[in-house]
């Protein structure tokens, strides 16, 4: 039998788990929504997030499609570097750490990124900031939505758009009731969910396929997936470490958290949540390494990862798969659709549009953002325009580019606006054609290279001194 349809779940089945999965977190999301009493406790969760729920939020959020899936893709495709050069995105949660407890200090009303480059570099940089910052919004947004069908889909032979549909409703019904709050709850159950399920897949598959069997087959068949200077897997590395690093630094996903966190609790929740991350995107990879032995040949790359843990665990373990997979999508789907939803009524209507709206005005704006970005998702996701790391790694050229304004930023007082808005825009289209002239391995590495070189100019030309009290604006 072909192993790319012999699916371990039924179709019935499949929607049964999704229908329990959705019921269950919709009715938690409402029910942790009624403590919101304004836009502050909606968005920010009334800014006193204490430490486990913050350490777990930071891991689970970041145990997105890119590690339940893609890392298995990228090792099916590069290799021993594909898994490993994944796990050192680890480092962007590890260095956001002090950022954070910065941001803390620097801007304890504040309650976006964008609130920040507005406030630090002006109007010029803000525009290509958001430009940057919605570009990577609705790609990870369309991408987490698209892993929802692929993991339907090669579990249960489902079709893509009913599981694709199915986890975006769920995600939007639970943040538009709970905001904040819920997403940060639900992430705390989905972070044990995750772990307790990655370890024991990880522990089946090696009882099963031991490594010896993995190893030779690999070393007989397919040796350049064992080849440690295989070209495009080590600039993958490099890569990958620069557009981790982009992604965490500049999203207002981690600076909404930062901002929630009560007290000092951002640096500890950061550096705990990165460590907890660091090993999941190994054993998610290391999955994908067996896949010649147990004769599975995916239709497409990203669906090697559940395919070969069904195939091992059975149906009782395509359960499990499906359980995990799936709280690793919700845990970051939610953030986003939260996060971005802030940062559209925060930046947007409330300093653009509306800035003498109430606060009532702007908890109902953020809630119909939601829906919108839901559905505006919803219509991208539709035509399943790419696979799940071409679509992800074209948007390492944009966030890249942001790593040095933003560190240089909250740390130096001489970069100006002027150069900050010139490295973001500069080096993103450095990045974007590298990624067409010669592969998405290497955008965010050359985007962040040409960003630094602006900025480094910058602060060597620069003469004026910026007034870190100028960031206590109120709300």
């Amino acid at each position: 039998m072909n192993k790319a349809t012999d699916f371990a779940l039924d179709s019935t089945l499949g929607l049964t788990l999704v229908a329990i999965f959705g019921v269950l977190w919709i009715a938690f999301g409402w029910y942790l929504g009624r403590k919101n009493k304004s836009h502050e406790d909606f968005a920010l969760a009334g800014r006193n997030v204490g430490f486990a729920l913050a350490a777990a939020t930071a891991m689970a959020t970041w145990v997105t499609s890119n590690t339940t899936l893609v890392a298995p893709q990228l090792t099916y495709q590069l290799g021993v570097w594909g898994m490993v050069g994944y796990s050192f995105a680890a480092l962007g949660l590890i260095l956001f750490a002090p950022l954070a407890a910065r941001i803390k200090r620097l801007m304890p009303n504040g309650y976006t990124s964008g609130d920040f480059i507005r406030l630090r570099f002006g109007r010029a940089a803000w525009w290509v900031f958001m430009v940057i910052s919605v570009v990577y919004a609705m790609g990870w947004l369309v991408s987490l939505g698209m892993a929802g069908g692929i993991l339907l889909q090669a579990l249960s032979g489902l079709d893509y758009h009913i599981g694709m549909s199915a986890i975006l409703l769920i995600c939007v019904g639970y943040t538009l009731f709970g905001g904040l709050r819920a997403v940060i709850a639900t992430d705390f159950i989905q972070a044990l969910i995750i772990i307790v399920g990655v370890v024991g897949i990880a522990w089946f598959l090696i009882d099963t396929v031991s490594l010896e069997t993995i190893h030779t087959e690999l070393s007989t068949d397919h040796p350049q997936l064992l080849d440690l200077l295989f070209p495009a897997a080590v600039m993958f590395l490099f890569n990958n470490i620069f557009f981790g690093l982009g992604e965490i630094f500049h999203s207002n996903v981690w600076w909404s958290r930062a901002l929630a966190f009560k007290g000092k609790v951002a640096f500890k929740a950061f550096m705990l949540g990165g460590l907890l991350w660091l090993p999941i995107p190994i054993v998610t990879g290391f999955i994908a390494l067996a896949a010649p032995q147990l004769g599975i040949f995916p239709p497409t790359a990203d669906m090697v990862g559940p395919m070969v843990a069904a195939e091992v665990l059975g149906k009782v373990g395509a359960i499990v798969v499906f359980i995990v997979v799936f709280s690793a999508l919700a845990s970051s789907l939610d953030s986003l659709l939260a996060a971005t939803s802030d940062l559209v009524t925060r930046d947007f209507y409330h300093k653009k549009l509306r800035p003498a709206a109430s606060d009532q005005q702007l908890l109902r704006v953020n809630r119909y953002c939601i829906a919108g970005l839901g559905i505006l998702t919803w219509l991208l996701c539709l035509p399943q325009i790419a696979t799940l790391g071409a679509l992800l790694n074209f948007a390492g050229a944009f966030v890249a580019s942001t790593i040095f304004p933003i560190v240089f930023g909250l740390y130096q007082r001489r970069l100006t606006g002027g150069y900050a808005a010139l490295a973001m825009a500069v080096g993103t289209m450095a990045g974007l054609v590298s990624y067409f002239a010669i592969g998405f391995y290497v955008a965010a590495l050359v985007s962040c290279v040409v960003s630094a070189v602006i900025c480094a100019a910058g602060l060597w030309r620069s003469r004026t001194l910026f007034n870190w009290q100028d960031m206590q604006e109120r709300a």
